[in-house]
């Protein structure tokens, strides 16, 4: 999808499609929307007075010029409540509206700047806005079905930015760029989450992740079973004995160019890459099991946020760590009651193999410790157990570390992607307890978030550390007026802003 900024007034856009927006509650039309309903005769005005039309977030009108303007179609899409406006809402109309237009069989199409006049946001904010939602809400994931129905709609091709200020046109330009980075990201995370299991092995994820890394510039490397053997990542490899298919273990470094390296933060980020989860052992019920191919949701998060910030060159020592395998019941699979050694030297009894995220982790987090890094945040679909506290809107956050656990919740808001923040109990501790080795790796079922995130504790050091679990998140059933149900990229962006955060931006 190619953006245009361009300095213009809505009322002389030639397109297939114009885009403009109202607030709810709103009864005369002003700015952009008031240019246009001139144009219209009046039209939107007696839309609104007959209170057909509300300006909800989320709500789209359309409506045909019928040559009255050189737009074809005028695309009204609400922000809701001017009292509750913000980047998020603006985000989410733009999304509205790409999905309208896709679903029209637009190709190209115009648009203002949501929230950079009434709505107050600065415009490299709202330029940012407006992209991401834009691609986020135009996603769709073609996979391997034939051209026929929906699949068979084009894509939107081409968007033309247009703004009215000319002193503004540098901050929205900005902000496209910004967003265009940072959707694109996010898509290509959905687009690995949804692909079938078949397809998307370990080895491929690695082919696939390093393929897209060095068209941007990050650093990579990735290990074998062997030479996680050789470091002695016991537990990862406990995971991998059960399948086929090699585990890999990527490693993605972001150093930025022409920047001095003196005084720049290290952030690690390390996700969790089951690319398909049977339980192993202790496998899972059969219904809706085909829905673990979102067990790499965290892995895929990581990944797409280090592209993001290697193509804006952000002024922070990124690195991600990638810990890549199945989850399978073969002959070979560890069992219930087996003893593994993590890379810190630490024992664990197995209790359940299909706690599996939580012992490739444990690995990733102490390699993690060679970068000194000034802050480590792993993410995962861990545990069923926080979508049962949290429903399916929000992310866990477990975090004793003020700074960073703000910084995160910052995010959270900023993007959308939102997060509760969770307790570390300490007195829970002796859940973990065990005669067989130094830990086992569950506490049982009460508490199965808290448990799950002070087993990893275990292993992060001492600098500060956050545990995100993206279960219920990570996954969208239902199509919804900003998004298409399938993988939703959770955690993406999310960690981009972090990144940047810690980049000083």
């Amino acid at each position: 999808m190619q953006f245009n900024v361009k300095q213009g007034f809505v009322q002389d856009a030639a397109t297939g499609l114009l885009v403009v927006n109202c607030f709810e509650g709103v009864t005369e039309p002003s700015g952009a929307l008031k240019a246009v309903d001139q144009a219209l005769n009046g039209l939107i005005s007696q839309v609104l007075a007959a209170g057909d039309y509300q300006g909800k977030l989320g709500e789209t009108l359309l409506l045909y010029s019928g040559g009255a303007l050189p737009a074809q179609r005028v695309l009204i899409t609400g922000l809701g409540k001017p009292a509750d406006f913000g980047v998020a809402q603006a985000r989410k109309a733009s999304a509205a509206a790409a999905r309208q237009a896709r679903d029209l069989g637009v190709t190209r199409l115009a648009t203002v700047v949501h929230g950079a006049g009434q709505g107050g946001l600065d415009a490299v904010v709202a330029g940012q806005a407006l992209v991401e939602g834009t691609l986020l809400g135009g996603y769709r994931y073609r996979g391997y079905k034939r051209d026929s129905g929906d699949n068979n709609k084009p894509e939107i091709a081409e968007v033309t930015v247009l703004e009215a200020d000319p002193g503004k046109l540098a901050a929205v330009q900005q902000g496209v760029v910004i967003g265009q980075a940072v959707g694109e990201a996010a898509n290509w995370a959905r687009d690995l989450v949804n692909e079938p299991p078949n397809y998307l092995t370990p080895r491929e994820l690695a082919r696939r992740v390093v393929e897209r890394a060095a068209a941007v510039g990050l650093k990579t490397q990735v290990l074998g079973e062997a030479e996680m053997a050789e470091l002695g990542m016991g537990s990862l490899l406990g995971i991998a004995r059960g399948s086929d298919e090699e585990a890999q273990f990527i490693v993605l470094e972001h150093v930025p160019q022409g920047v001095d390296g003196q005084g720049l933060a290290t952030v690690a980020l390390v996700g969790k890459a089951i690319t398909f989860d049977t339980g192993g052992i202790s496998i899972k019920p059969a219904e809706n099991m085909w829905k673990m191919k979102d067990a790499m949701g965290g892995g895929a998060a990581t990944a797409a946020a280090l592209v993001a910030a290697a193509s804006l060159n952000l002024p922070v020592h990124a690195v991600g760590l990638i810990a890549a395998t199945e989850n399978m019941p073969g002959g070979d699979a560890i069992k219930p009651s087996d003893v593994v050694t993590a890379l810190n030297g630490k024992t664990v009894e197995i209790i359940s193999t299909d706690a599996e995220g939580r012992q490739v982790l444990a690995d990733a987090l102490c390699y993690a410790a060679r970068y000194q890094p000034d802050a480590v945040v792993d993410i995962a679909t861990l545990t069923g157990a926080i979508g049962i506290a949290l429903g399916p809107e929000l992310g866990g956050l477990f975090c004793d570390d003020a700074t960073l656990r703000d910084r995160l919740l910052h995010a959270g808001e900023w993007t959308g992607e939102s997060l509760w923040s969770m307790p570390l109990w300490k007195p829970y501790r002796r859940l973990l307890d065990t005669d067989a080795a130094d830990m086992k790796h569950t506490g049982g079922r009460l508490g199965g978030s808290i448990t799950a995130a002070l087993f990893l504790r275990e292993f992060a050091g001492e600098q500060p550390w956050a545990h995100l679990d993206i279960a219920s998140v990570a996954w969208q059933e239902e199509n919804s007026a900003f998004a298409v149900r399938g993988a939703s990229g959770f955690g993406a962006r999310l960690l981009f802003e972090l990144l940047r955060a810690y980049g000083g931006g």
